[in-house]
């Protein structure tokens, strides 16, 4: 009798990618291994592989992105993939078109990796209840935004190799941040213990439930702090002024040399981009040596191939 060897268990499970809640640690921790062999990929001169080749990614942005898909669509292509990057302002989701709609429109295309940002929480999971295809979440309104958290995981590993024990301070306006949601429910998975700063009127409520400290001062937020990471003021999300003015907001929560001597020595600066200098963050601070915002950037990259890689592994391949 003949015995057929099983498939090994893809060390990543899911088949979508729509937030970091509900993601176990060694998943996580697996999709950061797999990222330092497509950072390392990246810096070779021929930076193309074919592990994605004849497979199709689109692109789909309801939001403006710069970072995001641009590095969505560099991942794809260093891995071989044919990538289309949708364009909605001359899209049939102008002429009135339903996201319902625009999925099943997608999904007769048989794409095999579907990358949406969209406005409101919840659309991505829903959009991708109606497709056949793999779907990451690249941004749902101030929900969550998973690969953001990786890429500032893996930044964060390279330069402390460890998350146990340390003291990341999350710095800025919580309430409206995907990207603080993201990054403090992968944190503390990691095993590190997280701060939040802002004013009361940034904080939002239940942030205490996502088992963090909450600060209203920078000068005690950052104390002793391992890692300080500062987050955009979200305006365009705001539905009525929730600070006096940008120039008292940097005053008393902009990082600057002053406050950023309460962190440890050698503690380092993050921000999510784009950044306002001057009103979050000092250029100073921006462009000094204990600034990885550059870092996080070129992590973004690999952190995309390696979501891809990790999805496709269980796209059909008949």
């Amino acid at each position: 009798m003949s015995i057929v060897a099983e498939a090994p268990t893809p060390s990543f499970p899911h088949r979508h990618l729509l937030g970091i809640e509900g993601l176990k640690r060694d998943e996580i921790l697996s999709l950061l291994d797999l990222s330092e062999e497509a950072a390392a990929q990246s810096r070779r001169v021929d930076k193309k592989s074919s592990d994605l080749r004849g497979r199709t990614l689109i692109n789909l942005f309801f939001e403006a992105s710069t970072r995001t898909q641009s590095s969505f669509e560099l991942a794809g292509k260093r891995l071989g993939a044919d990538v289309m990057n949708m364009s909605i302002p001359t899209s049939s989701i102008k002429k009135g078109e339903t996201l319902i709609d625009t999925a099943v429109t997608l999904n007769a295309m048989r794409p095999d990796l579907l990358v949406v940002r969209h406005h409101a929480a919840g659309a991505v999971e829903l959009l991708s209840q109606k497709v056949d295809c793999s779907v990451i979440n690249a941004g749902d309104g101030s929900h969550e935004h998973p690969t953001q958290a990786l890429l500032d995981a893996l930044t964060i590993r390279r330069h402390k190799q460890r998350f146990e024990g340390l003291t990341v301070a999350i710095c800025g306006d919580i309430m409206h941040s995907r990207v603080a949601r993201s990054n403090i429910l992968s944190l503390n998975t990691l095993g590190a213990r997280v701060r939040v700063v802002a004013p009361s009127t940034l904080l939002g409520e239940g942030v205490d439930r996502l088992g963090v400290e909450a600060f209203t001062s920078m000068y005690d937020g950052l104390k002793d702090a391992d890692v300080v990471m500062m987050l955009r003021l979200q305006r365009e999300r705001m539905a009525s002024s929730l600070i006096p003015s940008q120039r008292e907001y940097f005053h008393f929560y902009g990082l600057d040399a002053e406050k950023l001597t309460n962190a440890r020595e050698d503690a380092i600066v993050m921000h999510p981009g784009p950044m306002n200098r001057g009103v979050e963050i000092d250029a100073l601070i921006a462009d000094s040596p204990r600034s990885v915002i550059r870092e996080q950037v070129e992590m973004g990259v690999a952190v995309r191939m390696a979501v891809l890689q990790a999805l496709a592994r269980h796209l059909p391949n008949e």
